[in-house]
């Protein structure tokens, strides 16, 4: 996968090649890009209320426009096609979808997804469908949330009827994005949707995300027909130890537990480990647990989605609450000098590399995609009218060579989805924090492409990197 080629910049070296039919994309979610909160049937969101509650998003912004991609679908869809990535990763909105939270799909918001579908096709982009990414219907928490049991099977109905509805022109369908966040940072630690600040609540949460999951995909794997490629997305960490010490090496334990195993072992072996469940025993006893509840999250699955943006250094430290370690309050988290992203995330791309090597070590035989990777950085519009973002560039580069090291390494990763399309609505930190590969001014909507915009499309099309990485081409 690697051959020599002169770059752009004249500079001879090897070019690094991706294997063929390599799957390039970027990553979207509905709340931080569609707005319309209250058109075409759409109710409220525990978003929508999360938002507008004062002190809630660091900037005082809400979802309410967001990057009115509701309104602008034809627009970004083309943006999509004039980039040249292969594949759309985008979450579908429960509440424009069922905004009781049950029964039939809402016809409007089926048919902005439709419309939505084939605009994508149009250009040439397939869909990548993620079910549920956060936005749960506030109906739905007012029921009780993710902590009550009957939500999980609320959602599998869910996912069943849009699955029936999409399933002519979606292959590619992921489950639930990140259930570590819908239910730590939601209801622990409470700096996310629905900001509850409840332990055991979180552990429920946890466990009836991942059980909403099992019973999803087994329902639609019963509707029969052409097999659907199915997954779900995990937000995974490299853990290390800050040192030595048997304490250290304990927190490095419990983090590992509390962000990686308690997700990956019920999803891939069938059963919750151990240490966790004990490290947990003061916060919950369990019992929300029922016979045959392990067996139904473990469904076979044709990929495991990796979202990758940083490793977690812990130390022992002082117990602080509220937190969204749950049963490891005590654990700090330590920096090692590393340039950071606006997100504060130290930028380390072989994190990326352990991360898949370790997953296909500990949990073989599942493809792996790289669902989301990326950074915030403070984009500027130049006077020029353009975006000059060689860091993201840099970063992408870096991160993008530790996963083709991972692939000549023999790790099934078979695709790269880079977060995200354009600048959003960055939840709890609102308009604050820029992702995008496209600059969106949030008070005209007008998109711009920045240099990483173009720098990505070239490597998409080519399906290759060249080495020295040559200078985004400003030309166009």
């Amino acid at each position: 996968m690697t051959g020599n080629a002169h770059g752009r910049d004249g500079l001879a070296g090897p070019v690094v090649s991706f294997p063929e039919g390599f799957k390039w994309g970027v990553a979207t979610a509905s709340y931080q890009n569609e707005g319309a909160v209250a058109e075409g049937g759409r109710s409220p969101s525990i978003w929508d209320t999360f938002s507008h509650t004062l002190g809630a998003i660091s900037d005082g912004a809400t979802g309410d426009t967001a990057c009115d991609h509701y309104h602008r679908y034809q627009e970004d869809a083309a943006l999509l096609g004039k980039l040249g990535v292969g594949y759309y990763r985008f979450s579908l909105s429960w509440p424009r979808l069922q905004p009781a939270g049950r029964g039939p799909l809402n016809p409007k918001g089926a048919d902005f997804y439709s419309r939505l579908l084939d605009a994508l096709l149009e250009h040439g982009v397939q869909p990548w469908v993620t079910i549920y990414h956060w936005d749960l219907p506030q109906v739905i928490e007012d029921d009780g949330g993710w902590p009550v049991r009957a939500t999980a099977q609320r959602f599998a109905d869910y996912a069943t009827a849009v699955y029936e509805r999409f399933r002519d022109r979606v292959t590619y369908w992921t489950t639930l994005n990140e259930p570590w966040c819908s239910a730590f940072l939601g209801y622990a630690s409470g700096e996310h949707a629905p900001g509850r600040q409840d332990r055991p609540a979180a552990v429920r949460a946890a466990h009836h995300l991942l059980l909403g999951h099992g019973l999803a995909v087994e329902a639609i794997r019963a509707q029969g027909g052409a097999r659907p490629d199915l997954g779900i997305t995990l937000n995974l960490f490299p853990v290390s130890p800050a040192s030595g010490s048997p304490a250290d090496e304990d927190a490095a334990r419990r983090v590992d537990g509390l962000a990686n195993r308690l997700f990956l072992d019920p999803v891939l072996k069938g059963r919750y480990p151990s240490d966790v469940t004990l490290d947990l025993a003061p916060v919950t006893g369990w019992d929300h647990v029922r016979d045959g509840d392990e067996r139904q999250i473990t469904q076979p699955l044709e990929f495991l989605g990796i979202n990758y943006y940083q490793r977690h250094v812990c130390a022992a430290g002082e117990a602080r609450l509220p937190s969204a370690w749950v049963g490891s309050e005590h654990v700090r988290f330590v920096g090692r000098g590393l340039p950071r992203t606006k997100m504060g995330w130290e930028i380390e791309p072989s994190g990326l590399y352990d991360v898949a090597s370790r997953v296909a070590r500990d949990y073989p035989g599942v493809p792996l995609y790289i669902t989301e990777n990326g950074a915030a950085f403070d984009d500027v519009v130049s006077p020029d009218g353009s975006v000059h973002d060689q860091y993201r560039i840099s970063y992408i580069d870096g991160h993008v060579r530790a996963l083709h090291r991972a692939i000549t390494d023999g790790i099934d990763l078979r695709g790269y989805f880079l977060w995200t399309l354009m600048d959003n609505f960055e939840w709890a930190f609102g308009f604050d924090r820029r992702f995008g590969l496209v600059h969106v001014d949030h008070a005209t909507q007008r998109r711009t492409l920045k240099d990483s915009a173009r720098w990505f499309a070239e490597l998409a099309g080519s399906n290759r990197l060249p080495w020295p990485s040559s200078p985004p081409d400003r030309s166009r």
